[in-house]
């Protein structure tokens, strides 16, 4: 190197990353044709972490601290430079900094539902999604397996990756378990907590830990949704010869207070009766037993009537005899 060029180039004796908060994940130090001054101050501030690469090859890599570049310093560099004891020259190497800090509230969920099979329902396809949060935990994978000699590696250049990632977890963790939707859907901690054991090995792979995962919601596709929503509903009303039941005895009181009620009801009845065949159940109260009520009732309406009961009166009676139908 002539005189000149040597006086031109610039030794680097200080290196540092002031971290800007946009989600840088790596940077790597503008190191250009310069070279690191032999016995240089390197300082790693707090969630940081630097990695020095000699050639395309892994060398030291620094948690926070400050520190002085030399030969006991950087052992692995030493190394691979095949460097004295004795060696205090100025050098060449790439330094990156990564953010060690965690990145919180990131948003993942389904694009599209994931079919799968139930075992109450069957084939269901459930969305689901929620919130995680990660770190950088390796930085010699994370430069290895994603960043790469980026100048400048950010999060969003990473967040389609892991939601894919989350994704595909969930399906396995709902296909792998044996509870039904409705137990998973109902207990969306635990349900976390199996995909977040699940995806700890595929977030290391990249040199990441995965911190925290939070399921917001796990649903059905609308259509499916109302027929959930139906099946809970007839789950409520229960058994339909006792919904026919007490549909029938709710009716009585209201049909002996108009004209020709009780008529109507014997053919509502009638009805109701066939209706009860078709599904195969008989309504449990005779048909008998339904004639002496509402025969009864009508009489005593007409006792109202004429001011022989009290509506008070009329309505204790009502109320025991509807008792009686069950």
């Amino acid at each position: 190197m002539s005189l000149t060029g040597f006086i031109k180039k610039q030794f680097i004796d200080v290196l540092e990353w002031l971290e800007p908060d946009d989600g840088t994940l790596a940077w790597r130090y503008p190191v250009a044709d310069n070279e690191i001054q032999h016995g240089a101050s390197l300082t790693v501030r707090p969630a940081q972490a630097a990695l020095f690469i000699d050639q395309g090859r892994i060398a030291d890599c620094f948690g926070p601290g400050r520190y002085r570049l030399e030969t006991a310093t950087l052992p692995l560099l030493t190394n691979l430079r095949h460097w004295d004891k004795l060696f205090a020259s100025p050098f060449k190497s790439d330094v990156h900094f990564f953010s060690t800090r965690r990145q919180l509230d990131r948003t993942w969920g389904t694009a599209t539902p994931l079919s799968l099979r139930d075992r109450e329902f069957g084939a269901v396809r459930l969305r689901a999604y929620g919130t995680y949060a990660y770190h950088v935990a390796d930085p010699a994978r994370f430069f290895t397996q994603v960043c790469g000699s980026s100048e400048r590696y950010d999060r969003e250049q990473l967040e389609g990756q892991l939601r894919s990632t989350l994704v595909a977890g969930l399906a396995d963790v709902f296909a792998g378990s044996s509870l039904p939707f409705l137990d998973l859907a109902g207990n969306q901690a635990a349900l976390a907590q199996a995909l977040q054991a699940r995806l700890a090995v595929a977030f290391a792979e990249l040199g990441l830990a995965l911190d925290g995962l939070v399921v917001e919601n796990v649903s059905l596709p609308d259509e499916l949704q109302k027929a959930l929503d139906q099946r809970i509903a007839m789950g409520i009303v229960g058994d339909l010869a006792s919904y026919t039941r007490y549909q029938v005895a709710s009716s009585i009181p209201d049909a002996a207070r108009n004209e020709g009620g009780l008529a109507a009801l014997g053919a509502g009845l009638g009805v109701g009766q066939m209706f009860g065949q078709a599904v195969g159940a008989a309504l449990p109260v005779a048909a008998e037993a339904v004639d002496e009520v509402a025969a009864t009732l009508e009489k005593l309406h007409a006792l109202v009537g004429k001011g022989v009961l009290t509506q008070a009166e009329f309505d204790a009676k009502k109320a025991e005899l509807l008792k009686k139908l069950g």
